[in-house]
């Protein structure tokens, strides 16, 4: 590809006329610059959403410190720019480029995309056309990028299959040196494209779809997903890291104000709860813990190297960590005398207590404190095996009142499996039950907010074969909620119902959907996660446009013998585990904590070599 000179002066002249040119500049701190003649492989990682969302990201974040601990390799970042940015480029003819030295993303050797949520995809494609990258994987030569990409919604990769060359499907620690190590070795042979692909089929962990052939029923479901021929394999099953590696410290210090200005350690991934609903539960098991002292050393060289004075300690239910206690207790001991703040999001009431509590507080978090119960009556919670007992979680209320916090925010869905307007109406019940201890502990100063989602059938979990709520009564729902939480005076969030609906299509769909984000996107769809920019028209038109029907992605019941459109990604739960837990919640039964009994969803058989490394995590598990 011919080198594309990106002139300062004009760049500069642009940013005189977009909203935040702090975006766009680089120069950030802990920001890694190397000279590109002197690395034989150029990465450029993208999040495909705003800068302010993509810096703490924190996927983005490990892969950039991986790639350019490597000499040979550099790695520079890029986002999606704003309409206003997005204007400037075309209107001046220049190429959507990097961070560091303002590269076009073209130029670059691999071109990585993250991605955490599907309404994403349109802007995927927009930086492709941005940067002069053919959109179809077939339509690029041995001259363009390997396109690849990453995250929680690959777990479904069919949607965005036309449009990416490979997919790393699980933790991309490893494989994205592997990924690196094939296309070193492909270029020095001086071979076509397609041996690039095959090449990297052969990693564990990777999916390639050009490698792969689909055939459909009459009905439109599909018949069966084959490669196209016996060196690739038939399933992919995801990579993960059997310890986890060190967390990373030198975070980016930004140079706009972000959604999340912190540095962020992860304490543990994967989560043994098994609610039925949950695709991050299902697809990151087995879980798997950092110790106090790696945490809090992490914490110490984090600060020093950014001078932040907040931290995150990320998972997925982080009061379930073993040692929860010792590590709070460790990070007061270490940190109770500086500025700090530290927050522990993702707090399970079950697995709460009253000194984890004390200790919390301590630790100076900012904000209020948030639980997720999703179900606000016990038959619904059985459904969905999220179990709680109601006496504790009341009490657990008043208790976090009682220690000082103002502000309670509570977790809920709507549109579950076998929900009722009972079940709805317990959510109000709920919200006034809460904001009736509060202020009986702190008087009117309390505020209570009630966030509501809309449940989504998602891949890998108990609930893939359920359809989707109407849109119908999703608003009568909404309605309802509105209505009583005015009339309480309690705050209440939510998803629209179309942005639910554009969630379900994307997460459930098949290859066939390619086509309908890419008409999608010709008719003006970018920043669908964004409600006012999302276009509903644009999507039904592109649906008319393929002759697919949205509904039978989001409303149609799928028999429990139907091959899916994920069935060849394997995440290690077996999909006989799925469906008899989903028997399971049509009985009202549920299954306890993985680790005071092992359920034999398949993923220690799966990843036999992480036994070790999981014994204490998993004690319940047999040998």
């Amino acid at each position: 590809m011919t080198q594309i000179d990106i002139n300062s002066t004009e760049l500069q002249k642009i940013l005189y006329h977009v909203e935040k040119p702090g975006r766009y500049v680089g120069g950030e701190h802990n920001q890694v610059t190397k000279d590109w003649d002197s690395v034989e492989t150029h990465v450029a990682l993208v999040f495909p959403d705003i800068y302010d969302l993509g810096v703490p990201n924190l996927g983005l974040a490990i892969l950039y410190d991986i790639l350019n601990k490597r000499p040979d390799v550099l790695a520079e970042r890029a986002f999606a720019p704003w309409v206003d940015m997005e204007a400037q480029l075309r209107e001046k003819h220049i190429p959507l480029f990097s961070l560091e030295t303002k590269r076009p993303l073209g130029e670059f050797d691999i071109v990585g995309f993250t991605l955490p949520y599907e309404s994403i995809y349109t802007n995927v494609l927009n930086i492709l056309d941005l940067s002069g990258i053919p959109a179809r994987s077939r339509e690029r030569g041995t001259r363009d990028p390997l396109v690849i990409a990453g995250g929680q919604a690959c777990f479904n990769p069919e949607p965005m299959a036309n449009f990416i060359d490979a997919f790393v499907i699980g933790e991309g620690e490893e494989v994205i040196l592997e990924v690196v190590a094939a296309h070193q070795a492909w270029r020095a042979t001086g071979a076509g494209r397609d041996e690039l692909l095959r090449s990297l089929s052969q990693i564990e962990g990777v999916y390639v779809p050009a490698l792969y052939c689909i055939e459909y029923n009459q009905d439109g479901t599909i018949k069966l997903v084959n490669p196209i021929d016996e060196s690739v394999p038939s399933r992919v099953t995801k990579r993960i890291m059997p310890v986890l590696p060190p967390p990373i410290t030198d975070f980016i210090v930004p140079n706009v104000e972000i959604v999340h200005d912190r540095i962020a350690i992860e304490i543990m991934r994967g989560c043994t709860r098994g609610c039925r609903f949950c695709h991050a539960g299902m697809v990151n098991r087995p879980v798997r813990e950092r110790s106090s002292q790696e945490i809090t050393d992490a914490i110490a060289k984090g600060l020093a190297s950014t001078g932040y004075e907040q931290v995150g300690l990320l998972s997925l239910s982080s009061s379930d960590h073993t040692r929860i206690l010792e590590l709070t207790q460790a990070v007061y001991e270490r940190f109770h005398d500086t500025r700090v703040a530290v927050s522990l999001p993702s707090l399970r009431i079950a697995s709460f207590s009253v000194d984890l509590m004390e200790q919390l507080q301590d630790l100076k978090p900012s904000g209020g404190f948030t639980f997720a119960p999703e179900a606000a009556t016990e038959r619904l919670r059985a459904v969905i095996n999220k179990p709680l007992d109601e006496d504790v979680f009341y009490e657990t209320v008043r208790k976090v009142f009682e220690h000082g916090w103002l502000s309670l925010k509570l977790y809920f869905m709507i549109g579950l499996p076998t929900e009722t307007m009972e079940d709805v109406e317990a959510i109000l019940e709920v919200g006034r039950k809460v904001q009736q201890i509060g202020k009986q502990v702190k008087g009117n100063r309390i505020r209570v907010h009630l966030g509501v989602g809309t449940f989504i059938p998602k891949p890998h979990t108990p609930f893939q074969w359920h359809p989707v709520d109407s849109m119908d009564t999703i608003q009568e729902k909404l309605d309802f909620l509105k209505a009583g939480t005015r009339k309480l005076g309690i705050k209440l969030s939510y998803n629209i119902p179309s942005s639910t609906m554009l969630e379900a299509w994307l997460s459930r769909g098949d290859k066939r959907l390619g086509e309908v984000i890419h008409s999608a996107w010709q008719n003006g769809a970018k920043f669908d996660a964004w409600n006012e920019r999302f276009d509903e028209r644009a999507w039904l038109t592109a649906f008319e446009t393929q002759s697919l029907s949205p509904n039978f992605y989001a409303f149609r019941q799928k028999s429990e013998d139907e091959v899916l459109p994920w069935d060849h990604i394997g995440i290690g739960v077996t999909k006989s585990f799925l469906l008899r837990d989903l028997h399971w919640s049509q009985e009202g039964k549920t299954r306890p904590d993985c680790r005071t009994r092992c359920f034999y969803c398949g993923i220690l058989d799966n990843f036999e070599d992480i036994r070790p490394s999981v014994e204490e995590a998993y004690w319940g598990c047999p040998e």
